[in-house]
């Protein structure tokens, strides 16, 4: 059976909170697609931006959700501001360099990978 691609499951803690930014996740979306060959598309954010400051309070709430749509499926980004935790999913058909994904992701975070999984998609 020929794989059809595969995903990244990367756990990042203790990471660099003050990357969060929209402006420092999209450059870190920019340059991870560059570096693995990834066409962007749309790009996609949930965040707490305008939410009320007392709905933003709980360390499971605080952060941001990105999904930055490709031409080969999508990179999808959580991150906790409390916790300073990145948790990155990176799904393609096409093939990548997962271990340069993780480098890049993990010194861009400034964390350390707590879980990491590859699964091959078929």
């Amino acid at each position: 059976m020929k794989n059809y691609g595969k995903e990244l499951i990367l756990d990042l803690h203790d990471c660099n909170s003050r990357k969060f930014t929209r402006k420092d996740i999209r450059i870190y979306l920019e340059e991870l697609c560059d570096s693995i060959d990834m066409e962007r598309c749309k790009l996609v954010w949930c965040d707490d931006l305008h939410t009320p400051q007392e709905e933003t309070n709980t360390s499971y709430v605080k952060g941001t959700i990105v999904v930055q749509f490709s031409k080969t499926s999508n990179i999808t980004i959580h991150t906790l501001d409390i916790l300073k935790r990145v948790y990155l999913n990176i799904f393609s058909s096409k093939n990548y360099d997962v271990k340069l994904a993780v480098n890049y992701s993990k010194n861009y975070f400034e964390g350390y990978i707590k879980n990491k999984k590859i699964i091959e998609r078929f």
